[in-house]
């Protein structure tokens, strides 16, 4: 991995969780289910053994995958920035755009990002103009909608 992994407390304990998840529950499920199916007689044509065995290769490669980015995290906890004027990983920052549209975001970590939540990438272009920025700040954007000014009105940082 070239970039780090940053990701936040809560973003840590949802992959945690998601792995142990896999791990304790969903395989073993699928390897009792093989094992049933694989009992019954021909594989060739037995629908629940094919299912099931693509669905633990699924399930390994994503244990594969969370077991990766969980070595390679490296835990921000927002909260030690509380009651910064300076934006940083994990902060929840409102913008004025344009001076007319104002919208809250909350830099994460690659493996947090929920657009429906405003949660975006620390990797983002905003997220990118927005780092290291204090409060009351004003810089212009380019977004897919074209040239804007962005004004910082609020940071907090909440986890």
């Amino acid at each position: 991995m070239d970039i780090k992994n940053y990701i936040t407390v809560a973003g840590y304990a949802t992959l945690r969780e998601e792995l142990h998840n896999l791990v304790t529950k969903e395989r073993p499920h699928y390897v009792h289910l093989v094992n049933w199916a694989a009992s019954n007689g021909d594989r060739s044509e037995n629908a629940d053994y094919q299912y099931g065995k693509k669905k633990l290769r699924e399930i390994d490669q994503r244990i594969h995958q969370l077991t990766k980015k969980i070595e390679h995290a490296e835990v921000v906890d927002p909260t030690s920035h509380q009651g910064s004027d300076k934006v940083f990983f994990g902060a929840t920052v409102s913008i004025l755009r344009n001076q007319e549209q104002e919208q809250t975001v909350t830099i994460v970590g690659q493996d947090e990002i929920n657009p429906e939540s405003n949660k975006i990438s620390w990797t983002s272009p905003l997220a990118k103009n927005l780092l290291r920025k204090n409060l009351g700040d004003s810089f212009m954007f380019t977004s897919p909608q074209g040239r804007e000014e962005v004004e910082i009105i609020e940071i907090s940082y909440e986890y």
